[in-house]
């Protein structure tokens, strides 16, 4: 009965390798906001090659443990303006939108666990506009 089974592949537990966590570092997007304690994609990009080892034993860690750091929970909010001409009208506070920077390290555990859910979940372009 196994042999003809075609169902969606098993995973007994995720890992997060070395390899993928360099790989996501390396498709971080530079010239970003720097999180709460002042990291930005640029601190993790051009640092030495052993963090992408520290980092996925951490977020192995972090799957076994089944607790997420609270340094991972922290983020600030930065107000942008959504009226194009700002300076001859008065501002509301219904005119800006808030934009949350989040820490680096989380965005990188956050893009490893994508590309494991990836083999899993399907979705489409459509799902995410108009």
């Amino acid at each position: 009965m196994r042999a003809g089974y075609c169902g969606l592949p098993r995973f007994d537990s995720p890992e997060f390798d070395t390899e993928m966590v360099s790989n996501v570092i390396g498709l971080l997007k530079c010239g970003r906001a720097s999180d709460v304690v002042g990291l930005t994609a640029e601190h993790l990009f051009y640092c030495h090659p052993v963090l992408s080892v520290i980092l996925s034993k951490l977020f192995q860690l972090v799957l076994t443990s089944c607790h997420i750091p609270d340094g991972f929970k922290h983020s600030y909010i930065v107000p942008i303006p959504k009226v194009k001409d700002c300076r001859t009208q008065a501002m509301l506070c219904d005119d800006f939108r808030g934009i949350a920077i989040s820490p680096i390290i989380s965005k990188v555990s956050e893009h490893c666990l994508l590309k494991q859910l990836q083999l899993c979940v399907a979705s489409t372009d459509n799902q995410f506009g108009f």
